[in-house]
């Protein structure tokens, strides 16, 4: 005896529903790193690259080729200094 159909649709919904938001998460990361490809195992220099290209360019995963630093960079101090002890 055969299961019938209607019996798989709720499945199919789940399963579709499944790579609908699996496709529509992937598309949200693929565009908020600028069009690249995600990121794996960032250790502190790579985020301290990527901050200084997000502060050059505006986007985390942007580069710039461009010699001079935009006009306001030289006092966008990325160095975070401990307060002193007493």
């Amino acid at each position: 005896m055969g299961v019938p159909f209607e019996a798989l649709i709720p499945y199919a919904i789940c399963l579709g529903m499944f790579g609908v938001s699996g496709a529509a998460l992937s598309k949200i990361r693929h565009m908020q790193n600028g069009g690249k490809r995600g990121r794996h195992s960032v250790d502190q220099w790579d985020r301290q690259m990527m901050d200084r290209d997000r502060r050059l360019t505006g986007f985390l995963r942007g580069q710039t080729d461009s010699a001079k630093a935009p006009a306001g960079f030289e006092l966008s101090n990325p160095w975070r200094l401990e307060k002193a002890v007493l």
